[in-house]
């Protein structure tokens, strides 16, 4: 390997934060339809793990969690007043990707120090979502695509 490969991975891992990562949790898909979507994922041997309402701007829209052995897909149907800006979308449906940390707070503190451009101004705390909740936050890359950082609690 030529020597300056070596110097930067080295310099790479260096300056690389540490956000104790330890998965690819999810994986979020915005649909239009939940049951209809629910139905289509369940043909393909998925399985209805966790079932939620979730409240925005006023309005309540469905989350479902989906599992297949070790992977995990979370289909949510944003309330009515926003399906119009999901049905026409014609670039993908993919809205974000979620990584499982093992502390949320430790996790986000690292972000924030580390300049990344946070969405949320402070973890979200999720009470319905899992046996005992959940809490996450979100970042964007530098083309906007979204990354989450998840704790099930």
């Amino acid at each position: 390997m030529p020597s300056f490969v070596i110097t930067q991975l080295i310099t790479t891992m260096e300056s690389a934060i540490n956000l104790n990562i330890k998965a690819i949790q999810h994986i979020g898909i915005p649909v239009t339809d939940i049951a209809a979507s629910e139905s289509f994922y369940s043909k393909q041997g998925f399985i209805n793990v966790m079932e939620a309402p979730f409240q925005l701007d006023g309005e309540t829209g469905t989350c479902i969690m989906m599992q297949l052995d070790e992977m995990l897909i979370e289909l949510y149907q944003m309330p009515a007043s926003l399906l119009p800006e999901i049905r026409s979308r014609n670039n993908g449906h993919i809205d974000h990707i979620a990584f499982d940390v093992t502390d949320i707070d430790e996790a986000y503190a690292i972000v924030k120090q580390g300049g990344f451009n946070l969405i949320e101004p402070e973890p979200v705390f999720l009470r319905e979502f899992w046996k005992n909740g959940c809490k996450y936050f979100n970042i964007t890359g530098p083309d906007g695509e979204k990354l989450e950082f998840n704790q099930v609690l």
